[in-house]
């Protein structure tokens, strides 16, 4: 039987890579829903290519244009943020890729996990914002979550045939971003095309920045913590700038497993997608002699604090990882629109994470508030760094 597959977020780097996957093998999945927030055009061809069941465009200003372009396809076409959470509970999906950008996939990402659907999970937001609730109503509803991230699919490949023994701890790789060299006042210089220039992967503009600014690591740290039910001790980062090794377990004889590659987005789509048969594929092979050194560090927190600041959040709980997200997509919409320097992000997001209401033990509405609140606060910080 095929899998057929809802994916949020297709017109996205993720998105569109898990097409290619799909495309490639048709004999295994079949495309049931595209999700789009504004690139109807891409939507469009995508929809002609793969002939969806249903499309959803999120903003509700680009329906009509979609339902005309779409006018001659036999598909279903919806509209709004209500139609995404409504898309994924149907019968006839199999697997939601999540590949929504920010907050924005936390909602729909939990109506599928309600409704019993397997979830390939690249936005890794979701779990920062919510992990308890999504990870409770998982076990819940007995659905699997198999994870994207290239480092959290490294983990889960390193745990496969080892559910009997335990972990004394993982790593977390990190290219260290474009500026991994840079010295503080350098750093305070750096400007929106600096940042967008990774040296090893190829990602939308969010993702890109908070790989520059370390963000996009700490996010994975706190991630690792619900994904594999780890205490914050028990995960640690390391710099290796190859991109090679994508992350490692090491167990409590001392043993380590780690899983390497070229860095290809792809193949943890893919191994997400099929879990847990492996498909062949025609991806590049790895050749050692290419890579003659594979280089290791220490990641320099004070240089690039978001890191730390993801780990305050981590051992804190509570609302502060939600509020330490919506904090950063503020802020980093705000550089984008060169409107904050490089160096403002963490001193923006350090400010809300002190100034935004703390809750210890929040349902779902109290995360609602949270990243509401947060949003209000560090815009109008925003604002006041801006005057001054």
């Amino acid at each position: 039987m095929k899998k057929r597959i809802a994916i949020l977020g297709s017109t996205g780097s993720i998105g569109t890579q898990a097409l290619e996957v799909i495309e490639e093998n048709p004999e295994h999945f079949e495309v049931e829903v595209l999700t789009a927030n504004n690139n109807i055009d891409l939507l469009v061809e995508q929809t002609k290519k793969f002939q969806p069941n249903m499309v959803v465009v999120a903003n509700h200003c680009r329906y009509k244009a979609l339902c005309e372009a779409l006018k001659d396809e036999p598909v279903k076409i919806f509209a709004g943020k209500e139609a995404l959470e409504q898309v994924v509970q149907l019968e006839t999906v199999d697997v939601v890729v999540t590949a929504m950008v920010g907050y924005s996939g936390l909602l729909p990402t939990l109506k599928a996990i309600e409704a019993g659907k397997h979830i390939a999970l690249a936005n890794k937001e979701t779990l920062v914002v919510a992990g308890e609730i999504i990870t409770r109503e998982a076990v819940k509803n007995k659905v699997n979550i198999y994870p994207v991230d290239s480092e959290h699919s490294a983990i889960f490949q390193c745990l496969a045939g080892e559910h009997m023994n335990e972990i004394e701890k993982i790593y977390l790789t990190a290219s260290g971003g474009p500026f991994r060299s840079l010295t503080e006042e350098q750093l305070e210089k750096v400007t929106k095309a600096d940042a967008l220039k990774h040296p090893n992967w190829e990602m939308g503009a969010k993702i890109t920045i908070d790989s520059a600014s370390m963000m996009n690591k700490g996010f994975e740290v706190i991630e690792a913590k619900w994904l594999f039910d780890l205490k914050p001790e028990q995960i640690d980062v390391i710099v290796h700038p190859q991109s090679i090794v994508h992350s490692l377990v090491q167990f409590r004889d001392g043993s380590m497993k780690a899983q390497m590659g070229l860095p290809d987005m792809k193949l943890p789509i893919q191994y997400a997608l099929n879990f847990p048969k492996r498909l062949p594929s025609s991806f590049e092979r790895f050749n050692f002699l290419n890579y003659p050194k594979l280089t290791f560090e220490q990641p320099n927190t004070k240089k690039f604090r978001n890191l730390a600041l993801a780990y305050e959040a981590l051992e804190q709980g509570g609302n502060l990882p939600c509020i330490l997200n919506a904090a950063n997509e503020v802020v980093v919409q705000a550089f984008l629109k060169e409107k904050i320097r490089f160096v403002d992000m963490p001193d923006l997001v350090e400010a809300s994470m002190q100034q935004v209401t703390f809750i210890k033990n929040p349902v779902l509405d109290d995360y609602i508030q949270t990243d509401k609140e947060t949003r209000l606060l560090t815009s109008s910080l925003i604002k006041q760094r801006s005057k001054n």
